[in-house]
């Protein structure tokens, strides 16, 4: 099954399976287990792994295209795919690029794994008292180097997926006494490592984003990934970012369609006394609405699509991505108020989808860069200004 179609195909199918337990995910805020069981079956945990290690190479465009359809039937596992797609985007990027980033047999070894179980991989970087290091500063995650390798400890936040994962990419400093900043692959059963379940969101609650603690872990040498001096801060790839930004959009955006579909279903059976049993949907200022939800999706899908296929031929603009994950979360928001304007009492009331629709389209407006940032950025280099120092005030 290599065919993006078929790929993407399969992720429709298992996002309608994920739709009918999706309530109780959210009720509960339990780790969605079997779904990715089913999605490691379909193969789609693989599906932007290289073809000739056992994956089915998928690019960015068949990669949102899957995290979108996934999405409708349940965010909080398209979310948790969404982290795992963009961590082996990145490993493929440096090894086709010939970058020192990832050591190769490290590379190998974490892509053997997800083409031979449910071996899923995310990031931590996030931390109490840092934030995200996209606004600058050094995390207090401290790798200590050892004779045989490094001793890792910290404590990480927002670890999305935590319970499912089999490896966690921690973001740490060393103790050296010209510290250097880098990646350290984590195996999340490693003596050491322990989660805390904190997570008790409005929405996207089965993303099972918890806080994960490191004391004193022991890594092999090779373990750590893009060590470089600290005093050059965080560099991020901007290929990568593309990706994070495209699949963080693709997620709301797959919400936003979830809430479409409900909300034409509703307005096409609901058959007011006052309209003399005529449905919803004859009304004109209904028929506005829904026209609304329309163009906002189909602006969205113009630009997640064309945006990834300019990604995967290497054509798309650095500062493109960014804006493309402000238009969408946008829409996927407006959309989703539009629906809850047509529906009324019923869009609030729990028994209807619509009601955790809303809650989860919120949770849009976090993901960094937020949107007065990405503002903010495109004014300054429209008005030709250098960027000031990033402050707290910009997460």
């Amino acid at each position: 099954m290599n065919a993006p179609r078929t790929l993407i195909e399969a992720a429709a199918e298992l996002g309608r399976a994920f739709a009918a337990r999706a309530a109780e995910h959210d009720r509960t805020g339990a780790t969605p287990v079997a779904q990715f069981d089913a999605l490691e079956r379909a193969g789609l945990l693989r599906a932007n792994i290289p073809a000739d290690e056992g994956g089915h190479g998928a690019g960015l465009a068949v990669s949102r295209a899957i995290v979108s359809e996934i999405a409708r039937g349940d965010p909080s596992v398209a979310l948790i795919l969404s982290m795992h797609y963009c961590q082996h985007a990145i490993i493929t990027r440096a090894e086709r690029t010939a970058s020192d980033d990832w050591p190769p047999a490290l590379a190998r070894r974490l892509r053997r794994a997800s083409v031979e179980g449910r071996a899923l991989l995310n990031a931590a970087q996030v931390e109490p008292a840092l934030g995200s290091p996209s606004f600058g500063g050094l995390p207090d995650t401290i790798a200590h180097r050892t004779r045989d390798g490094w001793r890792i400890s910290g404590h990480k936040v927002y670890v999305t997926g935590a319970p499912l994962l089999a490896w966690i990419n921690v973001l740490a400093r060393t103790d050296e006494d010209e510290p250097r900043l880098g990646h350290f692959l984590v195996p999340r059963d490693a003596p050491g490592v322990r989660i805390v379940e904190t997570w008790d969101p409005i929405g996207m609650r089965a993303s099972a984003s918890h806080d994960v603690l490191f004391d004193d872990v022991a890594l092999a040498l090779d373990d750590a990934v893009a060590l470089q001096p600290a005093s050059l801060d965080l560099q991020r790839n901007p290929h990568s970012v593309a990706w994070y930004l495209s699949l963080i959009g693709s997620v709301y955006d797959g919400v936003a369609r979830a809430a479409r579909d409900w909300i034409v279903s509703f307005v096409k059976e609901r058959k007011p006394s006052a309209l003399g049993g005529a449905p919803l949907a004859t009304v004109s200022a209904v028929q506005e609405g829904i026209g609304r939800i329309e163009t906002l999706l189909a602006t969205s899908d113009w630009l997640l699509d064309s945006h990834a296929r300019s990604v995967d031929t290497s054509e798309a603009p650095d500062a493109l991505a960014a804006v493309v994950k402000h238009a969408v979360i946008a829409n996927a928001i407006e959309a989703v108020d539009v629906a809850l304007d047509l529906a009324g009492n019923h869009g609030l009331a729990r028994r209807n989808p619509l009601e955790r629709h809303y809650r989860d389209v919120q949770c849009g407006r976090i993901h960094a860069p937020v949107n007065g940032l990405i503002r903010a950025n495109a004014g300054r280099a429209a008005l030709g200004v250098l960027p000031r120092a990033k402050t707290r005030a910009d997460s």
